[in-house]
């Protein structure tokens, strides 16, 4: 009797001993361009150890006191630099998992997260490679007939999934399918080169993005967006300039406070969310009275007239409010508000390649002809013509009825407005183009 009891002291021990253990919950890894990022999350606060090994490359974790959750699922990993997770439990309370590795990295910089929803305690492992194989930042052509660039920032991404909809559709494949649309919308267009501020699935902090805009020499920036609101029974599609004031409605204030703490979830560390300091906030302040905020108001308004076509707008007009990645001081700046993956019908909507494609192509028409109105000095939009009247370069390849079908008039109009005698062009050659209700 006395055994059996000893026995199940004993084992009652070990529950307890497990019971206070640390659990390892799961891990993600994202690709950003030039480091990939590692996400373990964890119950509690934990204690570990990471460093690196070769022959092979490898980068191991040690875990202390902690053991592996009964619910993680199989790990499967998609990197071009981790090539696949091992893990085993050793001696003493370790849990070690091994990162093996596709290509050498510099030294790991670990560093944990404290629980912000929807994530609890997380530690991230940020590994960088050599990236002078593949610069992200597109440099402007500075010829007098460069590009028009226009930087389009997809919102969230990484291990900001920003908001969840109906069927679990995430906010981040839906702006980033939306802003790859936008992109080859623009790169069609002649005058036009666009850049992608997130090309995949990974983090950007907040005030990088606009920095990113910058680098890349860009003369617009776009951010884009599915949000969610407390209501579900709030939708439509809505712009967004800057203000430094108060927000022009209550679900845009909602909307600031939600976007303004996504470092804290996409995994940047120490974060400070305040306003700028007040050397900055001065240079804001002269950006609301320049002409700079004029232009990002101008062109919301011209974003928003072209949504209305495709999509029901949340509010006939253009809205403010301080959302952070607006707040760039050299750049116009505007952010998109595709609909609201909260309302379940939107949800399903917003998860349709086919809708997706109409708003990317709506956003591209209303950024194209704002820009047309107001060409950068020196573009080749500017050489081209006054912002009444719509030309084309003639590109190798193009015919009379593929830039008919693309501008949406009739190939016998655009040989009446150019004199054209037949369906031959030549490259170099630019072209009238026609309004609609001017064709003959």
């Amino acid at each position: 009797m006395f055994s059996l009891a000893k026995l199940a002291l004993v084992g009652l021990l070990g529950q307890l001993c497990l019971a206070q253990m640390n659990s390892l919950e799961g891990v993600r890894v994202h690709d950003a361009p030039n480091y990939t990022r590692v996400v373990f999350d964890t119950r509690s606060k934990l204690n570990y150890q990471v460093f690196t090994l070769d022959n092979p490359k490898r980068v191991v974790i040690d875990f202390n006191d902690t053991a592996i959750s009964q619910k993680l699922a199989p790990w499967q990993v998609d990197s071009r630099v981790v090539a696949g997770i091992r893990r085993a439990e050793r001696q003493h309370g370790i849990y070690r998992v091994v990162l093996d590795l596709k290509r050498p990295v510099k030294s790991p910089e670990p560093f944990v997260l404290n629980p912000v929803r929807p994530y609890g305690h997380r530690l991230v492992i940020d590994l960088y490679w050599d990236s002078s194989e593949q610069k992200g930042v597109v440099q402007a052509q500075l010829d007098s007939q460069r590009d028009v660039v226009v930087a389009i920032d997809a919102g969230h991404g990484g291990e900001d999934p920003g908001a969840i909809g109906v069927n679990k559709v995430l906010e981040k494949n839906v702006v980033l399918s939306i802003a790859r649309g936008v992109k080859r919308h623009l790169d069609a267009a002649t005058g036009f080169k666009a850049v992608l501020v997130r090309a995949g699935d990974y983090y950007v902090p907040l005030r990088k993005r606009p920095q990113l805009a910058r680098e890349a020499r860009s003369d617009f920036f776009v951010s884009i967006h599915a949000d969610a609101f407390k209501s579900p029974t709030v939708s439509g599609a809505s712009v967004y300039a800057l203000s430094r004031k108060r927000a022009t409605s209550e679900t845009a204030r909602w909307l600031v406070e939600n976007e303004n703490r996504s470092d804290l979830i996409g995994g940047v560390g120490k974060v400070v969310l305040d306003d700028y300091d007040e050397s900055v906030a001065e240079m804001l302040l002269d950006l609301s009275m320049d002409a700079n905020l004029i232009h990002s108001i101008d062109a919301g308004e011209t974003v928003l007239a072209a949504l209305s076509e495709v999509a029901r707008l949340h509010k006939g007009r253009l809205e403010q409010a301080g959302f952070v990645v607006l707040k760039s001081p050299d750049v116009p700046s505007i952010l998109v508000e595709t609909g609201y993956i909260s309302n379940p019908s939107e949800a399903r909507l917003l998860a349709t390649s086919k809708y997706q494609q109409r708003i990317a192509r709506a956003i591209a028409d209303g950024v194209q002809e704002y820009m047309r109105r107001n060409p950068p000095p020196g573009s080749l939009i500017a050489v081209l013509g006054d912002s009444n009247t719509v030309r084309h370069l003639v590109k190798r390849g193009d015919t009379l009825s593929e830039i008919a079908l693309r501008y949406d008039v009739s190939a016998a109009a655009i040989r009446h407005a150019n004199r054209l005698h037949g369906n031959v062009i030549k490259t170099g050659e630019v072209l009238i183009i026609p309004r609609l209700g001017q064709e003959s």
